[in-house]
């Protein structure tokens, strides 16, 4: 893995190949149901777009962005449709869609994030680490990183390209609170300066439960939280989705970890509601996981 420019300090560490792995398994068993955290969903609201300034009313916590803040979101959005006419980055290719689908949605999950490790962990929210697993085109960990400029956020992506982009993004958006380390989850869940140190890791739409426990989980602190985002709820909507938080609850022990429960989500994404993960990070990671590279994805837990 290699680490690529980035203002947040820290110490570089050696390089390793492989492609993150993004899968998805499912199998059938008895239906578990977690509790639901008693947090408040954040709804969001749509209006009209400025011809000069491209920012939507996009969602309730967007409104109490500064206006630095949405510009850095308009920069960001306007690099990302940009790049993705060279590149394979997201399926959308409109600024209002983006908005909608993307933004909205990394957005909502940020309430969730504060009041859970308000109420369940040491600690200041207000500079906290927090590594997103698997991010993508930055989803949801550079828009955190907007939103929240005293977080140290830590975006962990395998392909060249891909890092490339956020390298680029992170430039445009001006934003100094965030780095790019290229590598697996699986070598930087075995990396000492890695493993066990960040306040909170996040994932969205990157695997199935067990396979993500396995993945994030690692590098979360004892005390810490790995947050989830996912799509609809899983206890209400999807029979699939039902199997897929039981099925995780055997790899998220092994993990050190706990299920806190499941908090709704609610956006203008295709599907409305959607549902945050939340785990607990109760010990230590057995030294044995994460397993080499390629096996959790073949091997769920």
């Amino acid at each position: 893995m290699m680490i690529l420019r980035g203002k947040v300090p820290n110490i570089p560490f050696s390089s390793s190949p492989g492609a993150f792995v993004k899968h998805l398994t499912i199998i059938n068993s008895k239906p578990f149901y977690p509790r639901k955290i008693a947090a408040k969903s954040l709804r969001t609201t749509a209006a009209n777009t400025d011809s000069t300034v491209r920012i939507r009313n996009s969602s309730s916590y967007f409104e109490t962005l500064n206006s630095r803040q949405k510009e850095q979101i308009r920069l960001y959005v306007d690099t990302l449709l940009d790049w993705n006419q060279r590149m394979n980055l997201t399926a959308v290719t409109d600024f209002d869609e983006v908005m909608k689908r993307h933004v909205d949605d990394s957005l909502a999950i940020l309430p969730h994030i504060r009041d859970t490790y308000a109420s369940h962990c040491d600690g200041s929210i207000d500079n906290l680490t927090l590594v997103d697993v698997g991010t993508g085109a930055g989803l949801p960990g550079l828009i955190l990183a907007i939103a929240c400029p005293g977080w140290k956020v830590t975006l962990l992506e395998s392909m060249k390209k891909r890092c490339m982009f956020l390298e680029n993004a992170i430039g445009v958006a001006g934003l100094s609170n965030t780095e790019v380390v290229r590598g697996r989850a699986e070598d930087l869940g075995q990396n000492a300066l890695y493993r066990e140190k960040f306040d909170v890791a996040v994932a969205r739409a990157v695997a199935e439960m067990r396979i993500l426990a396995e993945y994030c989980l690692p590098l979360v602190r004892v005390g810490g939280l790995f947050v989830a985002a996912k799509g609809h709820d899983p206890q209400v909507h999807c029979i699939c989705e039902q199997e897929e938080v039981q099925n995780a609850k055997r790899s998220i022990q092994l993990m050190g970890a706990s299920l806190l429960g499941l908090c709704s989500v609610e956006s203008h994404s295709p599907h409305g509601q959607r549902t945050a993960i939340i785990c607990a990070k109760d010990s230590p990671t057995p030294r044995k996981y994460p397993r080499d590279p390629g096996t959790p994805a073949k091997l769920p837990l």
